[in-house]
Order: structure tokens, then sequence, then C-alpha cells
């Protein structure tokens, strides 16, 4: 799947955002090494804290169907009421989340504001992550 596909996947997933707080849409799209995609939207509450993240809802629905190989998610965010995309980056959360699932030098990260697209490697995003390997002995 090329990069720009799954930027129109992503774009897909946050139609289904739920934000009536924020008013902020976000869409993911996290693309396994087999080449399944599996989407995510962010979800508000109103007591903010159990919000989630649309990266984090596609990583959990993929693991909790015991999917556990990815190589790229695509993000993409915007205001309902806005014509433009902006470029939306993951969370420090949701960096992390990746950190314990993906590989940081090969686990791509897509943004785009509708006209340029964005890609940098996990470890640029989060340079000196703790993750699985930390804990090893």
């Amino acid at each position: 799947m090329s990069d720009l596909e799954l930027i129109k996947e992503a774009k897909k997933a946050r139609k289904m955002a739920y934000v009536p707080y924020s008013k902020f849409k976000v869409g993911a799209a996290l693309l396994t090494n087999s080449g399944k995609v599996i989407l995510g939207c962010n979800i508000e509450n109103a007591a903010y804290t159990p919000c989630n993240c649309a990266e984090r809802t596609a990583f959990f629905k993929a693991i909790s169907e015991g999917i556990y190989d990815f190589c790229k998610i695509a993000v993409v965010g915007s205001f309902e009421d806005a014509d433009v995309d902006t470029i939306c980056t993951p969370c420090g959360v949701c960096r992390q989340v990746m950190q314990e699932f993906c590989n940081p030098k090969e686990f791509e990260i897509l943004m785009s504001d509708g006209e340029n697209l964005r890609k940098m490697k996990l470890e640029e995003l989060l340079p000196f992550g703790f993750g699985p390997d930390n804990l090893n002995r």
C-alpha cells in the first residue's frame, strides 16, 4: 500500500471520531507487515482523562485481535469545520505505545496537511525512547 493510500485510509477513520469537546478529529491507519490496515479515531470523554487518541485506538484494536507486526501508521487531523488538514504528530503517550510494539529504527509515522506528506521514523519522534529492550537483563 502506498503512503498516499494509507493517508486516505486515515481520513476515512477520522470521520468516525467522537469529539464533542475539542472538535478536533484525528484518524489513524495502522499498516501491518502483512498488508492489513487497522483504523482508529480519537474518542473523547467529558472527564477528559478517559479519552483515547486515534493512534492508540488503532494499536489496541490490532493487539486485541492478536496482531503485532506493524510497519507504519498514517495520522491526519483537523477541526470539524476546517477545510484544511493540519500536520498532526502523535502525542507522547502514543509514541510510547508505538515504542512498545515497533522497532523505532524502522517504524514510520506518516503525517499530511492535505498537500504535503511528512514521513518520520519513530526514533526521530521519540529519541532515547524507553522500551522492552531497556528491561532485558
